[in-house]
């Protein structure tokens, strides 16, 4: 018998370095809410403060003088390099629900994987049509009889939560380069009153005509609803279905996996892994002067959550994008 395969997530644990104090059995979601006192400027703040303090540690184990090896994902290289383990299947089996970015974010990430492969011209990357943010994992690492039992719990709810966004608008503003010893991610923060630029929402649906409100949801203003309150209405949903909620963390992040190692070969020198840092660097410096805030530009970092798409039920070995879809909400 092989041994069992290790994830990355238990050599590379993703700690909440917000501060907030969750206690068992709370909302998680919830208690960041009430530790802020609701104030989206202030959720901001915990979020940035978050990927921040994270890219601190991580570039400081980069560059590190007793710096081993980078994490590698031994399920991804597998099912990446066939030949290692001829018929390798992935069997951990999730149950989540994502959050799927329209076509001009999908544009922006594109880019920023392009100007990251410059650095490391071995990393695996996601594709383009699997990219995803993880709004709710309800469980992971099950067989697929496990996860089918939780299907049918949930089932009754997944159609009013899959399309939650529909009236429930949210944004997500900022984009920035986050990584680890395993993974690079691009990040937003949850918008606080920034002005609106990213292209405005397909056409109005007849139920916008008869609802104006929904299309007062687009603006500035209405940032008070932030992506963490999205967050916590689509926990208790789920909840209140009768299953249990085993996400493997909670912390204030709000990203889509651009790329994974599965070579140490672009960053077995200190010479390299300075360039893998200082590329870094330079796209954050990029987009914080060329995308954040900016109108008409040639890439839009803003995303209402929802555009395009409701949110994505989704089961199966998706780790890497994969998996199939149960249910996908309405866009707008």
């Amino acid at each position: 018998m092989r041994p069992a395969l290790e994830s990355t997530d238990a050599r590379n644990k993703l700690k909440d370095l917000s501060g907030v104090d969750i206690k068992p059995g709370e909302n998680p979601y919830d208690s960041l809410i009430k530790a802020c006192d609701g104030h989206a400027a202030n959720i901001q703040a915990l979020y940035a403060s978050h990927r921040i303090t994270r890219n601190a540690q991580q570039r400081e184990k980069f560059l590190a003088p007793g710096f081993t090896e980078l994490i590698i994902d031994p399920f991804l290289l597998r099912l990446e390099t066939p030949e290692l383990e001829p018929g390798f299947q992935d069997p951990r089996n999730c149950l989540v629900f994502w959050a799927r970015p329209p076509d001009h974010i999908i544009k922006l990430a594109s880019h920023l994987q392009r100007l990251l492969r410059k650095a490391a011209p071995d990393l695996w990357l996601m594709p383009a049509h699997r990219m995803h943010m993880t709004a709710l994992e309800i469980t992971h690492s099950k067989t697929p009889e496990e996860i089918a039992r939780l299907v049918t719990l949930m089932r009754p709810a997944i159609p009013e939560v899959t399309s939650f966004t529909y009236r429930n608008r949210s944004r997500l503003v900022k984009p920035f380069i986050s990584y680890d010893l395993s993974a690079v991610a691009v990040s937003f923060l949850p918008a606080a009153g920034e002005a609106v630029v990213s292209p405005a929402p397909v056409a109005p649906h007849p139920e916008d005509i008869l609802h104006p409100g929904l299309l007062d949801q687009n603006t500035s203003e209405n940032d008070k609803y932030t992506y963490h309150h999205l967050r916590r209405d689509v926990f208790e949903a789920a909840r209140a279905t009768g299953v249990e909620i085993a996400s493997r963390y909670v912390v204030p992040s709000a990203h889509i996996t651009l790329g994974r190692y599965l070579t140490q070969a672009n960053h077995q020198t200190p010479e390299q892994r300075q360039i893998w840092i200082r590329a870094i660097e330079d796209i954050n410096a990029w987009l914080e002067s060329e995308v954040w805030d900016v109108t008409g530009g040639e890439y839009s970092g803003e995303w209402i959550v929802g555009q395009e798409k409701g949110l994505d039920a989704r089961t199966g070995p998706l780790w890497y994008g994969g998996g199939r879809t149960i249910m996908l909400g309405e866009g707008f």
